[in-house]
């Protein structure tokens, strides 16, 4: 018993620990609250079902979030992402009314690079504040999807990009093996390559990596250049799930649901340790809750306010501040 005890009191301390503790708790209240939320059926060889959805849906959320995490560990943020997103997603259904869909991709894979290394250029090089510098893109990116669309919605027709988001390969939505790879790769260059423990050290102490003879200008570059990458994955998903490019409102507000995701799965945004592992459960978790809240019926107009609410309670139930506190009122209480 104390054996246990040890092991489920250090099992507490990790940083992954309470996020996915809230999300097994979200997800046994829809086992209540949602008949039929856990039934997958299998129609013409492709799973569908509640728990099916919510995985496909949290693909392009989990791609911005992969990259959020890079951008948060080394202390600095990114807040371009959806503007990024919208204008990959609108390039690509733009050019693809004249050319072939592998010149849409490349264009929005591409665009998503220039973009990237726009906002590393000014955060490493001119040493703007991250959130200056970032917010310029999130300003203009809305504006440049809209010179792109010329403030249409811009449908898509070809069925290979179409695929990308709304097909399906061995049973699964195919944009779930996509956010896989990526994920893949990423815990490569975190584990396997020095980038990853360049890029904590940087985020503990900018000054000491730079005495250690780490050069943060290209790791800083480096990341905002992947979070560019992440962003218009994210748009070519988003445009081909829905077969259509919205420069207005593909990717509103996803910024900060990554932002939430990356806090929520226990990375600091002081820098530093970073946790992929933990920002897949905060995606999960955001996404759940998102599909919890519109299927339980709760009125649109105070769905952020419900989301914001259930947000700060898990970031407060992570606190080990605020969970001492709990603990000595607690005791306070019994003790009177």
């Amino acid at each position: 018993m104390r054996v246990l005890n040890r092991y489920l009191f250090r099992l507490a301390q990790t940083k992954i620990f309470w996020p996915l503790v809230a999300l097994l708790v979200l997800l046994l209240l829809n086992f209540f609250l949602i008949p039929g939320f856990y039934s997958v059926e299998m129609k013409n060889g492709h799973l569908f079902g509640s728990l099916i959805d919510i995985l496909n849906r949290v693909i392009p959320l989990l791609i911005i979030s992969i990259g959020m995490t890079l951008v948060i560990a080394k202390g600095g943020i990114d807040i371009s992402v959806g503007s990024v997103l919208a204008i990959s997603g609108a390039l690509a259904a733009y050019i693809m009314e004249t050319s072939s869909v592998w010149v849409a991709l490349i264009a929005a894979v591409g665009v998503g690079i220039v973009c990237g290394m726009w906002n590393g250029v000014l955060v490493s090089i001119f040493e703007i504040q991250p959130m200056v510098a970032t917010l310029i893109l999130l300003t203009v990116g809305r504006g440049i999807a809209q010179l792109i669309t010329g403030g249409q919605i811009l449908t898509i027709d070809d069925e290979i990009y179409k695929y990308i988001g709304s097909g399906f390969f061995m049973g699964l939505p195919f944009s779930i093996f996509i956010g896989g790879a990526i994920l893949l790769i990423m815990f490569y260059m975190k584990k396997r390559t020095a980038m990853g423990l360049f890029l904590e050290s940087i985020g503990n102490n900018i000054t000491a990596s730079k005495f250690a003879g780490i050069q943060p200008r290209k790791i800083i570059f480096l990341v905002y250049t992947i979070s560019g990458v992440c962003a218009a994955i994210a748009g070519i998903i988003v445009s081909a799930n829905v077969s259509s490019a919205d420069a207005n409102n593909a990717g509103l507000w996803m910024e900060l649901d990554a932002i939430l995701a990356v806090v929520i799965g226990g990375t600091s945004m002081r820098g530093g340790r970073y946790f992929l592992g933990g920002t897949v459960v905060g995606a999960l978790f955001i996404q759940t809750l998102s599909t919890t809240i519109y299927s339980v019926g709760i009125n649109p107009q105070i769905v952020m306010v419900v989301k914001a609410f259930v947000v700060i309670m898990v970031c407060l139930v992570q606190s080990e501040q605020f969970r001492s506190i709990f603990l000595q009122f607690n005791k306070k209480k019994v003790s009177v």
